[in-house]
């Protein structure tokens, strides 16, 4: 099968099955603190403010994380970012088992996930180009995102059973060996390639960052595209993140499982939306149809927000998925594919900077909003406002002509 042909590479295999395993870590995790949030504060302000700690050590690093892996083993970087996680993990479950685990100790480790994946995600960009022919990118990277929403299929439901009869503690302990089995299949790619390796180790940071933003800033489709994604995520992420857990309790009255079916549907829609693009061996175009996933995104957050039987709410979380599976799915391909190799994790990482961030702000608006006027109208507006934002960025030829 075309979508599968990238797992032909027993290297991307080990990859893939590692980072899948991190994946389903990854979404108890997030059922396990989001319901621990709830039941020690009850407070919107207090779910932004968690993730505006991991989002600020995350966009401050960025650059750096970029140069370092340009400059560096990328499979090292990636391997030392997983065991790092998973002690910093195995705290966390170890005070929550003892009844000890406080606020102030979730805002310190979200501060420490955000710093490591600032080396972590451009490391992972960059990789994957180097384990499979470019013919295979789409393959490779829509199995990526495939295993991301099958994980976030079963993910949510599991942990919301999980954290339903067992407590918080019980997600955040598989989410730390999750973290140790990830760091174990990357311990046989050290030896990997490393022939992006070069002039970049023998520049200075100042001038390995300048090269980055030089090669975006003559590059009409990334930087466009980039400012597009750090409005949307302020005005569409941000909301979504966090008003729907206070949309199920407060509006539906509803407990952790509707907030993990909703999940759930949104991670189905994104896995077949990552199926459609992985059948593709070559995009066309791309500019036009990345951008109506996004405008789907934005319509379908809106819908979410509205007064819709529980069917309707599944539909309108498996739309917003899947529209945005096929918007990253196609960016990353054309990164991959278009962006020079040596450039790439430099690249991917000011990509990552300028999409995410106004998220902090988007996070504690979001935050303040929900508590103000409820989630139901966060989820409209913030939707709305990113389909006008994303229809604006389709007025240019450039962004029209990307094929």
């Amino acid at each position: 099968m075309t979508l599968i042909r990238s797992l032909t590479h027993p290297t991307f295999a080990l990859l893939w099955s590692g980072q899948t395993i991190s994946r389903l870590g990854d979404r108890l995790y997030t059922i396990a603190l989001a319901w621990w949030v709830l039941q020690k504060t009850g407070s919107a302000t207090t779910m932004g403010t968690v993730l505006i700690f991991s989002s600020i050590p995350n966009l401050l690093f960025l650059l750096l994380g970029g140069v370092t892996v340009d400059r560096f083993s990328r499979t090292r970087i990636m391997l030392i970012s997983d065991l790092l996680r998973g002690i910093l993990i195995t705290l966390v479950t170890a005070l929550a088992v003892t009844g000890t685990l406080e606020v102030w100790h979730i805002f310190l480790a979200s501060t420490a996930f955000g710093l490591v994946a600032a080396f972590f995600q451009p490391a992972y960009t960059a990789l994957v180009p180097e384990l499979v022919p470019s013919d295979m990118l789409p393959s490779a990277n829509s199995l990526t995102a495939l295993s991301r929403q099958l994980t976030g299929i079963f993910g949510p439901a599991l942990g919301a059973a999980i954290v339903a009869f067992g407590g918080p503690s019980g997600g955040f302990a598989l989410d730390a060996l999750s973290f140790f089995i990830s760091a174990a299949c990357l311990a046989p790619l050290l030896p990997v390639s490393t022939a992006h390796l070069g002039n970049t180790q023998r520049a200075s940071i100042r001038v390995a960052v300048q090269e980055g933003f030089s090669t975006v800033t003559h590059t009409p489709w990334l930087w466009i595209t980039i400012c597009i994604s750090g409005l949307t995520n302020m005005t569409q992420a941000g909301p979504w993140s966090v008003a729907l857990p206070f949309l199920v309790k407060d509006s539906l009255h509803a407990e952790v499982g509707v907030l993990g079916f909703l999940y759930s549907a949104y991670a189905l829609g994104s896995a077949l939306g990552a199926v459609w693009v992985g059948r593709s061996t070559r995009l066309r175009r791309r500019g036009l149809v990345a951008y109506g996933g996004l405008i789907g995104w934005g319509l379908a957050t809106a819908i979410v927000g509205l007064p819709l039987p529980m069917i309707g709410l599944l539909v309108a979380a498996f739309l917003v998925g899947g529209s945005l599976a096929i918007f990253n799915l196609i960016w990353d391909n054309t990164l991959q594919e278009l962006v020079p190799r040596h450039l790439l994790g430099r690249v991917a990482s000011i990509d990552a900077l300028g999409s995410f961030v106004l998220l902090p702000i988007g996070f504690g608006l979001a935050g303040w909003a929900t508590d103000w006027v409820g989630a139901p109208m966060v989820l409209i507006s913030g939707g709305l406002l990113t389909t006008v934002l994303v229809s604006l960025g389709l007025l240019h030829p450039k962004i029209r002509a990307l094929d």
